[in-house]
């Protein structure tokens, strides 16, 4: 009874410590803040690693792009939060934007705000629009602290109360990391949840739309990209994202606010 007493206590504690209101979305999860240093800095280490052993495209017309769609996007995401006073939230971001020459259908973005972009994926993006639905959904993972999220989920799992006292050594903290984010492999992706997949796309298209991105293209994007399974393996992009029909729904229902923020934006 009494050690049935302490584990729940402290699992209320985590949940006291790590509960977080997203404040774009209202969405709460579960994200422990003082993991915010060790994830950044292993995922800053990983995201340098992945870069020395792929082959980075620059100054090509597609590199430019990724880059100028990726500022433009987070330019406009540091905009909204200064506007509601949550600014601070970003400021230990490092944003960085880069096109990696490979055939997967693929982009992902590291906390902290890594971002990598497969060439793979470029015939489904097709223009600059299309670009910013991907980085939009990618930026998204990380201003919702999808990968703190997923982290946090993963240590009080395996080790539960003993975060409270620091009890996590390093090789412990190192495992849990590297489950979310193999090692030696070219694919650096965390497998984020269905419920962070449809947050990203609604944070996603706000964002885009607030960065003068007509947010009515996402619906042709996504359908190009469900395109791509037809008759084959689903692009690995798609793999752990939502149904098709799921996410046509949801973005038609957020697409009012978004063409919102694209006339606030000067769009049409």
């Amino acid at each position: 009874m009494k050690i049935s007493a302490y584990i729940s206590a402290g699992l209320v504690s985590l949940s006291l410590l790590g509960c977080t209101t997203n404040p774009i979305t209202g969405r709460k999860s579960f994200q422990l803040t003082s993991l915010n240093p060790e994830i950044q800095a292993s995922s800053f280490s990983q995201y340098r690693a992945t870069l020395n052993k792929s082959k980075v495209i620059n100054n090509t017309s597609a590199a430019r792009q990724v880059k100028a769609v990726g500022q433009r996007i987070r330019n406009a995401a540091h905009a909204y939060y200064r506007s509601i006073g949550r600014e601070q939230d970003l400021a230990s971001y490092a944003w960085e934007f880069n096109l990696i020459e490979d055939k997967q259908v693929n982009a992902w973005c590291m906390p902290g705000g890594k971002v990598a972009v497969y060439t793979g994926i470029l015939p489904v993006t097709k223009n600059e629009t299309g670009m910013a639905v991907v980085m939009g959904h990618e930026i998204a993972h990380a201003l919702a602290g999808h990968g703190n999220e997923r982290i946090s989920q993963a240590m009080v799992a395996q080790y539960g109360g003993a975060i409270l006292g620091s009890a996590i050594s390093d090789a412990q903290w190192a495992r849990v990391f590297q489950e979310a984010y193999p090692l030696g492999s070219q694919m650096v992706l965390l497998k984020y949840g269905r419920s962070q997949e449809l947050e990203a796309d609604e944070i996603g298209l706000y964002l885009m739309a607030m960065a003068g991105y007509d947010p009515r293209q996402a619906l042709p994007f996504w359908e190009r990209m469900e395109a791509q399974s037809s008759g084959q393996r689903s692009p690995e992009f798609l793999s752990t994202h939502p149904h098709p029909e799921s996410r046509r729904a949801d973005i038609t229902r957020h697409l009012p606010r978004a063409l919102n923020y694209y006339k606030q934006a000067g769009g049409k």
